[in-house]
């Protein structure tokens, strides 16, 4: 897979992404801590390369 085809991506992708993964964390927060942490790093880095992306774009 190459980087390239982030190239395609728009940041509302992004955000959405982030969004389904903050909540998915929410739900999963009390049966399963280890994919609640790395569901929040994720949505958190969705959330950031989207305004990365935003930024870039302007």
């Amino acid at each position: 897979m190459s980087f390239s085809s982030f190239k395609n991506v728009t940041p509302l992708t992004f955000y959405f992404g982030s969004v389904i993964c903050f909540v998915l964390a929410n739900v999963l927060r009390d049966k399963i801590s280890t994919f609640y942490y790395i569901l929040l790093v994720l949505g958190i880095a969705f959330f950031f390369m989207g305004v990365l992306k935003r930024l870039r774009t302007k």
